[in-house]
């Protein structure tokens, strides 16, 4: 029962590390369309950082890495980053943004403790 309950829950966070790439992406995009304070070269890195490490965390676990909880470790720091920034900042795009990365940091938290708990 636990390695069911443990693929529903790999399967989720991967579905979360997608979409919140794919949200990212489309967050650079209005940022930069946007400019002033949207556009801010840290911002808009903290951005592609969380863009990128959920493709990488997901491609981690679609594969099967060992490494996997690892990566969804250093994942859930950079989504509550890239949360954090996004809030500071108005408008729709940004809380839809920050509010999938705080999903996306609730899985691969979950993910990382779910591995670190696994037997070897």
């Amino acid at each position: 029962m636990a390695h069911v309950e443990s693929n529903a829950a790999m399967r989720s966070c991967i579905d979360e590390c997608q979409s919140c790439h794919e949200v990212c992406v489309e967050t650079i995009t209005h940022c930069l369309q946007r400019g002033g304070e949207h556009a801010d070269a840290e911002h808009i890195r903290t951005l592609t950082d969380c863009a990128q490490i959920c493709a990488t965390s997901a491609d981690f676990m679609l594969r099967g890495s060992p490494a996997h909880g690892d990566v969804c470790g250093v994942c859930e720091d950079v989504c509550e980053a890239c949360a954090q920034s996004c809030e500071e900042m108005e408008g729709a795009e940004m809380k839809r943004c920050a509010d999938q990365c705080r999903r996306c940091a609730e899985s691969c938290r979950a993910m990382a403790k779910m591995s670190a708990t696994a037997p070897a």
